[in-house]
């Protein structure tokens, strides 16, 4: 397994694997690095020769710079984690690299990274389509594969990619959970106890959600109601957002939802530590049937 540290030296990996006929994917990552980066690392293997795994912390897309220097870092586990599944090649760059004294090139896709996380956390979405595209621009991957909780970063990149012409396929993955059903997330460590516990609050939310719909609810205030009251029984979650928004557009869902609307969450319990906040973002897209009026 490789570990590259500059984008010049994974430009000429990409040259090198494209005069040999390879297909190259990437997994785009800030470490940490648990099962469901892992799966990413599985599909990525399915859909190209060489596999290439990116772990950079990106400052650029933290509001809070206490939450960035709360990040898990955890190289050596996950230089260890991506030899044993087979990664063939790993790019590990440092800040300066990446964002060279006196950096000023942004890129953002303004619509998509107004609501939800965005509303939350200026410049998220602007540091994390800047960081993606210099990840594409020195990996050159056929592929590129991300996980569907971070629902609206995925959706960014998309439009990113298919905005700016690059020739990337971006593959979307379902999220992979917990045996109890929460997120897996890095950010998970930091909650233990009954913090992590109330953490399926967001579970809940989802299921409630979906039990609101299967009993025939339409109604979109009443449905966000019920993924309201589920994360409301758990008092140490405060709730960032609930929302039901367009799958495509992330466009507020009308008031009475006739088609797959995704309902996103993001809601902050306390740290393990009693330093700050954990914050959790969950996801699903919720298939709304139309009922068939007039039948026994």
């Amino acid at each position: 397994m490789e570990v590259v540290e500059t984008v010049r030296d994974l430009q000429a990996c990409a040259t090198a694997d494209r005069r040999a006929g390879r297909r190259s994917a990437l997994v785009p990552t800030m470490g940490a690095l648990h099962r469901g980066h892992l799966a990413l690392v599985d599909e990525a293997r399915r859909r190209a020769d060489v596999v290439a795994v990116s772990i950079f912390v990106n400052p650029a897309q933290f509001d809070a710079r206490a939450d960035l220097a709360a990040y898990p870092r955890t190289l050596d586990a996950d230089l260890a984690a991506c030899r044993a599944r087979g990664v063939d090649r790993v790019f590990v760059p440092s800040e300066r690299e990446l964002y060279p004294g006196g950096f000023q090139s942004w890129l953002e896709v303004t619509e998509l990274s107004k609501p939800l996380c965005g509303a939350s956390r200026p410049g998220h979405f602007r540091g994390v389509a800047t960081v993606v595209a210099k990840l594409l621009i020195a990996a050159q991957p056929e592929v590129a594969v991300f996980g569907r909780k971070d629902f609206q970063q995925l959706a960014v990149v998309r439009r990113l990619v298919r905005d700016l012409g690059l020739p990337v396929e971006i593959v979307g993955l379902p999220t992979v959970r917990e045996s109890d059903g929460l997120a897996l997330s890095s950010r998970n460590v930091h909650l233990s106890g009954e913090a992590r516990r109330q953490a399926l609050c967001l579970v809940g939310a989802l299921a409630a959600a979906e039990g609101s719909l299967s009993a025939g609810e339409r109604r979109r205030d009443a449905v966000l109601a019920a993924a309201r009251e589920a994360i409301a029984k758990a008092p140490l979650a405060r709730l960032d957002y609930a929302e039901l928004r367009d799958p495509e557009t992330l466009a507020p869902a009308p008031a009475m939802l006739a088609g797959p609307t995704l309902l996103a969450l993001a809601a902050c319990l306390p740290r393990a530590d009693g330093q700050g906040e954990v914050r959790l973002i969950d996801n699903r897209v919720l298939l709304v049937q139309h009922r068939r009026e007039g039948r026994a």
